[in-house]
C-alpha cells in the first residue's frame, strides 16, 4: 500500500499530536513541587515535554518517515514498527531502522519515547504459551488472552506507556534476599469478583505524567516463595485510575527559551514515584498471577529483553553520535581540531560510538528465530552493550568536560544578544571559527548535556538504565558461554 493511499484511509492505528495531547487531559492524580497538577499539557515545567512528544507521533504520519516507522497489519491500519512481530531477519533490520529514527528525533536525549514499551508489549504478546502458565490457578489460558489484547489495544490505538518494576525498600538486607516489606512494597490485599485490589508503592515511572497506561510488570529479583505471592504480578492500568497517584521530581524545565536550555527545554520526559492506593485491577488486565518463579523469568523467557535492550541499543548509538558531534563542533570552532590531545580525547568517543555500532550490527545480523516464531537479535553483543555503556556515557560526559573547561559556564543568556551589553557580548565572546552568538548557543548546548541538572540526570540515567551496574555484571557473567573456552584451556592441559 502506497503512502497516498494510507494517508487517504479513514482509520489508523497512530495518533497524532493533538489526539495524543487531547488524551492526557483528564483525572490523572500527579503531584509536583507540593501541588496536583490540573492538566499536565499546560504545566511549566511538563507542557514542553508533552508538546515534544506530540510532535514526533506527528513525525509518524510524514511521507519522509512513515514507512520507516511504521507498519500496515493484517487489517489495513498503519501501527508502530516496534509492534510489529518479526518473521525475518529484514523485519529485524527495519525494527531497527525505526528504533534508530525514533531516536534521532531527540538525539537520545528523550530516553522512553513509546517504542520502548511497544517492544516489550510485542514480546509478550508473542509468548501465550509462558503466559498460559502464569496464574495461580485454573485459567492461564486467561491471562494470555489478556495480553494479546491488551497488546492489540495499544496497537490499534497507539497508546503512550510508562512502566514500574522496582518495589521501594525499608531494610537493605531484606531486599537484597529477595523479599519485599509490606510496608512500601506494592501488593496484593484482596481478591474481588471483579479483579484484584493492590495497595503500595512503585519505582520509578519514567514518563509517567505524560504516558497513557502504566505497564506495572513484575520484580526480577522476586524471590520463589510462597511468603511472595502477594507480590508477583504483572497488570497494566490507565493513569488516570482512581487511587494511582505519581508523585514527580523537580523539573528540569525551568522555562527558559531553546537557546538558552537547547535540551531540557524539549526533553523533559519527568520521573514519578507511583503510589497505588486500593486500587482496583479488572481481571482483564492481569497478565501473570501469584507464580513468583514465573515472575522472575518473564522478561527473559518470553525475549522481551532482548527485544528491549535492541531498541536501547539504537538509541545509545544516536546519543553517542550526538556527543561526538558536539565534540567536533566544539575543536572546529575554538581550532583544536589539530591539537593532538584534543583529537586523543574526542577519539575516545569516537571509539566508544563505534563499539556500539558494531555491537549493534552483529546482533541484528545473527538474528534468529525463538520459540514462539520471532525473530529475535543475538542477545550477547545487546548484552554486552548495555554492560558497556553505563561505563562508557559517564566518560563521554567527563571529556566534555574536559574540552569545555570554564567555556561551559562562560555562556551569556540570550536576552544579552539584545539588550544595552549586546556590542560586549559580541566582542568578547567570538572564537577563531565562530561568531559570539553561534559560540554561544554551541556551548549552552554543551552545558545542558554535561554540567546542567538535565544533563546531570542524563548521566544518573545511563549508569542504572537496566539495574546496578554490579547485578548486570553478575548475569553477563553468568549468560556468558564459558564452556567451549574452558574446554580450550583443558584441552591444552591434558595433551601429553
Amino acid at each position: 500500500m502506497s503512502v497516498t493511499e494510507i494517508m487517504g484511509r479513514q482509520h489508523f492505528g497512530i495518533r497524532t499530536g493533538a489526539e495524543y495531547l487531547g488524551g492526557l487531559r483528564d483525572d490523572r492524580e500527579v503531584w509536583t513541587r507540593g501541588k496536583r497538577v490540573a492538566d499536565v499539557t499546560t504545566e511549566p515545567g511538563m507542557a514542553r515535554g508533552a508538546a515534544t512528544l506530540a510532535s514526533f507521533l506527528d513525525n509518524q504520519h510524514k511521507p519522509e518517515f512513515i514507512d520507516t516507522v511504521t507498519y500496515v497489519d493484517d487489517d489495513g491500519d498503519r501501527c508502530a514498527m516496534a509492534y510489529q512481530m518479526p518473521k525475518s531477519l529484514d523485519d529485524v533490520k527495519a525494527r531497527g531502522r525505526a528504533y534508530y529514527e525514533w531516536a534521532k528525533w531527540s538525539n537520545g536525549m528523550f530516553g522512553r519515547t513509546p517504542d520502548y514499551k511497544n517492544a516489550s508489549l510485542m514480546s509478550f504478546a508473542s509468548a501465550t504459551s509462558f503466559l498460559a502458565q502464569g496464574f495461580k490457578g485454573q485459567g492461564g489460558e486467561a491471562m494470555a488472552r489478556n495480553m494479546v489484547d491488551f497488546y492489540n489495544f495499544a496497537r490499534k490505538n497507539d497508546k503512550v506507556l510508562t512502566h514500574t518494576l522496582v518495589n521501594p525498600s525499608v531494610n537493605f538486607q531484606q531486599a537484597a534476599s529477595g523479599k519485599f516489606s509490606d510496608k512500601v512494597a506494592l501488593q496484593i490485599v484482596k481478591e474481588t469478583d471483579a479483579g484484584v485490589i493492590v495497595n503500595g508503592a512503585r519505582l520509578l515511572a519514567t514518563l509517567g505524567p505524560l504516558a497513557d497506561e502504566i505497564e506495572v510488570f513484575p520484580s526480577t529479583v522476586l524471590k520463589a516463595s510462597d511468603d511472595n505471592i502477594p507480590f508477583a504480578f504483572a497488570f497494566a492500568l490507565p493513569i488516570a485510575t482512581p487511587g494511582l497517584k505519581l508523585i514527580c521530581r523537580d523539573t528540569y524545565d525551568e522555562g527558559k527559551s531553546h537557546f538558552d536550555a537547547p535540551l531540557s527545554s524539549r526533553y523533559e520526559e519527568m520521573d514519578a514515584v507511583v503510589i497505588f492506593e486500593n486500587v482496583l485491577v479488572p481481571w482483564e488486565r492481569i497478565f501473570l498471577y501469584g507464580q513468583p518463579e514465573l515472575c522472575n523469568q518473564a522478561f527473559g523467557a518470553t525475549n522481551a529483553v532482548v527485544h528491549m535492550m535492541h531498541q536501547v541499543a539504537c538509541g545509545k548509538l544516536a546519543k553517542s553520535e550526538f556527543i561526538t558531534g558536539i565534540l567536533c563542533s566544539i575543536a572546529k570552532a575554538t581550532g583544536r581540531d589539530k591539537d593532538l590531545y584534543t583529537k586523543g580525547l574526542i577519539a575516545e568517543v569516537m571509539q566508544m560510538t563505534e563499539t556500539i555500532r558494531a555491537l549493534l550490527y552483529s546482533a541484528e545480523a545473527q538474528s534468529h528465530e525463538d520459540e514462539y516464531g520471532n525473530f529475535v537479535p543475538l542477545r550477547g553483543p545487546l548484552e554486552t552493550s548495555r554492560n558497556l555503556y553505563p561505563r562508557m556515557y559517564p566518560r563521554m560526559i567527563e571529556i566534555m568536560q574536559l574540552l569545555g573547561s570554564s567555556s561551559l559556564m562562560a555562556t551569556p543568556a540570550e536576552a544579552d544578544f539584545s539588550n544595552e551589553i549586546a556590542h560586549d557580548v559580541a566582542q568578547y565572546f567570538q572564537l577563531t571559527n565562530l561568531e559570539s552568538r553561534d559560540r554561544v548557543a554551541l556551548y549552552r548546548l554543551a552545558h545542558d548535556v554535561a554540567i546542567s541538572g538535565f544533563g546531570t540526570r542524563q548521566a544518573l540515567y545511563e549508569r542504572f538504565f537496566f539495574g546496578p551496574p554490579a547485578l548486570m555484571a553478575s548475569a553477563y557473567y553468568d549468560l556468558y558461554d564459558k564452556d567451549p573456552l574452558t574446554g580450550r584451556v583443558d584441552n591444552l592441559l591434558s595433551l601429553a
